[in-house]
């Protein structure tokens, strides 16, 4: 039997007072669901856990999606990724992360590979110094003044740019606590 550590990322809870997901309730139905190491990291939605099934991370968040519901009484959106995808992630980031403030920089992760085609509406150069790049599975984000300030930010979150797809942003602090919480 193998073990495997992944990280659990929940789209649009604990947002503005509504879909609350308490982290020791999500905690519990991480355990329930058989996982094991359960932790989980602020309070918007991140997780780590060590799956002993060898299942999938499609059928690992669909039963995390399925449990929440059940429990909760909404659907959430769900992305499991394992930890050296998490790993590989942070380190293909196309940006200088070391020298950025974690406000700075986010990604982006998507249900799947997307290409450039997906953005054609969008006129990177009229939104620079901001920027994004496409990674596997990823976008990343650079908005030097903050994503609350980012114009490129409140372009690509319009719904026709990710349809079809689960799509959850952090910050690059919680990329990186992501990464160390899932190789522990």
């Amino acid at each position: 039997m193998t073990t495997t550590r992944y990280g659990a990322l929940l789209r649009g809870i604990n947002v503005g007072g509504s879909r609350k997901v308490p982290m020791a309730a999500l905690r519990d139905v991480l355990t329930g669901l058989g996982h094991r190491d359960v932790a989980t990291y602020l309070q918007s939605g991140n997780a780590v856990f060590t799956d002993t099934t060898d299942a999938d991370e499609n059928t690992l968040a669909a039963a995390l999606g399925d449990a929440i519901q059940e429990q909760f009484g909404f659907p959430v959106e769900c992305l499991v990724r394992d930890a050296a995808y998490l790993k590989a992630v942070a380190d293909a980031c196309p940006f200088p992360a070391a020298s950025l403030q974690g406000k700075q920089l986010h990604v982006t992760y998507l249900s799947e590979a997307v290409d450039l085609d997906r953005f054609a509406a969008i006129d990177q150069e009229s939104y620079l110094p901001e920027e994004f790049r496409l990674g596997d599975r990823a976008l990343y984000l650079y908005t030097p003044d903050g994503l609350g300030r980012s114009r490129l930010a409140e372009a690509l979150s319009r719904p026709r740019v990710y349809k079809g797809l689960i799509a959850t942003s952090r910050n690059w602090n919680t990329v990186v606590k992501l990464v160390e919480l899932t190789h522990e």
